[in-house]
């Protein structure tokens, strides 16, 4: 009876069912909450399987979107080409750095990172590989006659993200033997409606040993790279040309120019001091240059343009050259001299040139910062008063309108090259140099006719004015001054550069510049439809 009431009273509970095993719980009255009804599902296994699969394709498509635009994006801002570098990057680094200098050590800064994570920028498509802009320099073809100038990279921190934009030439420094601070701050100034700057650095420098550092230290990476190893007998394989590729840019068709110049302190009117100052720094940087390149054109450091007179810079560049001789290496780097804009009288020139063929240098670098302030461009424009104010801080002005200028010079400078002048008091130089008057007279006045009719008539003239034998190759110029677009590159290498150099056109251009000053050449040269600036080489090769 007892066990019947039970079983009833586990009835009397709607939705509960009590078995044997529950009877202990009751006895205790801890029986749990009922348990709910399980209806039956409405929905099918059949009818839920669309569902999940379009949540899935939704998923899968936001994903490879993503994924797809950060891979558009990386190609994108890594391409020289990008419109972004130039219209974006570069106002952004205005707006961001009030001050220049800051905006350049920011913009270095970026370049390097970039470069260790693999995302830094780079010329894609490899444009060189046409030949088309090929040029012979000091026993080198290079895939093109573009560099930068000195100044950019001070202490030699991004040769490799440098290279990586497109130009044959980087130049690196100018570099001083001691560390030096160089001239106050602020001494970076920018006058953005010229799209120039005006400079007093004053050559600021961590010194000679320490870049020397930093380019071995590239060297014997790149020979770690290659199986080499770190030590000294890996960097002597590479120094020694066994990788094959010059051992300064360590990339083939490109070199490695470094500048060099004398600590402020040096005083100029004791030359063999000054001497000395050079002679340091070639000792500890030529083993890791293509090109060593003499500063004394620095319109920032008191006296340094005195030492451009005849006689103290023969002294110089005789020391540099034997120096450079003396590098420990299979073979010796080239050295060129680099001479300011205003010292741009006959009589200046000539004995700039003399001093050149006198100490054995391999040319010349023409152009530099100008102290003078040019008119602003276009015809009567106004400067604002800020602009205004700023053209007369001191230092060296850099921008297009000294374009001209530079043009001018690379011609004075090229006909005084052709041909060594002649010293009376040596008579075996007069031998091995002096040709037939006749010879050197038609082919200096072919040539230079060609340069001011174009590189077709520069063909012409080397088909027509062959030189002798004896005649002496004429000296290597690079120039650098106003150069920003493709078309004045190309009228800088017909009028006898073998290449053209940027420096504040890449400043307000961005990273962009020496790709597009590329395919501007390009352009004006499949227009024009007449040959390149090549020929020149030719017949410079020819002699």
């Amino acid at each position: 009876m007892k066990r019947n009431a039970l079983y009833r009273a586990s009835y009397a509970t709607p939705g509960t069912f009590v078995t044997r095993l529950d009877l202990p719980r009751l006895r205790y009255g801890k029986l749990f909450s009922p348990l709910p009804r399980r209806h039956q599902s409405t929905s099918t296994t059949s009818a839920e399987t669309p569902s999940s699969l379009v949540s899935r394709m939704k998923t899968l498509f936001y994903s490879t979107s993503f994924v797809l635009a950060l891979g558009i994006g990386y190609f994108y801002i890594t391409d020289t080409r990008a419109s972004a570098h130039r219209w974006v990057v570069v106002p952004a680094l205005r707006l961001i750095y009030s001050d220049a200098e800051d905006a350049h050590h920011a913009g270095n800064r970026a370049l390097k990172a970039l470069w260790n994570l693999g995302l830094y920028p780079r010329e894609r498509g490899d444009p060189d590989k046409a030949g088309d802009l090929t040029v012979d320099v000091f026993g080198h073809t290079l895939v093109n006659p573009i560099g930068t100038s000195g100044g950019i990279d001070k202490d030699a921190d991004i040769p490799n993200p440098l290279f990586a934009i497109g130009p044959a030439i980087i130049e690196v420094g100018g570099i001083t033997p001691l560390p030096q601070e160089g001239n106050q701050k602020p001494r970076v100034f920018r006058i953005p409606s010229q799209n120039a700057l005006i400079n007093r650095y004053g050559l600021n420098s961590e010194g000679a040993d320490y870049v020397a550092m930093q380019l071995r230290r590239r060297v014997r990476e790149f020979a770690n790279s290659l199986g080499y190893g770190l030590d000294q007998d890996a960097e002597d394989r590479v120094l020694d040309g066994e990788a094959g590729v010059p051992p300064g840019s360590l990339v083939s068709g490109r070199l490695l120019a470094v500048q060099v110049a004398k600590n402020k302190w040096t005083p100029e009117g004791d030359v063999e001091a000054v001497k000395s100052d050079y002679i340091y720094c070639v000792e500890r940087l030529a083993p890791y240059a293509d090109i060593l390149v003499v500063n004394v054109s620095s319109p920032n450091t008191p006296g340094l343009r005195s030492l451009q007179q005849s006689g103290p810079l023969t002294q110089i560049l005789s020391g540099v050259v034997q120096a450079a001789k003396n590098t420990n290496r299979a073979t010796k780097p080239s050295v060129m001299v680099k001479v300011s804009p205003d010292e741009d009288s006959d009589d200046q020139i000539q004995g700039i040139c003399k001093a050149i063929w006198a100490s054995g240098v391999d040319g010349v670098i023409v152009g530099n910062t100008t102290k003078r302030r040019p008119e602003p461009a276009p015809t009567e424009y106004q400067l604002s008063p800020t602009e205004q104010q700023i053209m007369l801080e001191q230092g060296g002005y850099s921008g297009p309108q000294t374009f001209e200028r530079t043009l001018d010079l690379v011609k004075r400078y090229r006909r005084a090259l052709e041909t060594r002048p002649l010293n009376d008091a040596d008579p075996k130089q007069s031998q091995a140099s002096v040709e037939p008057e006749s010879t050197t007279s038609a082919i200096k006045q072919k040539v230079g006719e060609a340069f001011e009719a174009g590189s077709r008539k520069v063909e012409a003239a080397v088909s027509t004015a062959k030189p002798t034998a004896g005649f002496e190759q004429s000296k290597v110029i690079f120039a650098t001054g106003g150069i920003s677009n493709g078309k004045q590159a190309l009228e800088i290498l017909n009028a006898g550069a073998s290449v053209a150099m940027v420096y504040t056109a890449l400043v307000y251009g961005g990273i962009g510049t020496v790709s597009r000053i590329k395919a501007e050449m390009r352009q004006e040269m499949k227009l024009s439809g007449s040959g390149t600036f090549a020929t020149l080489q030719r017949f410079q090769n020819s002699q």
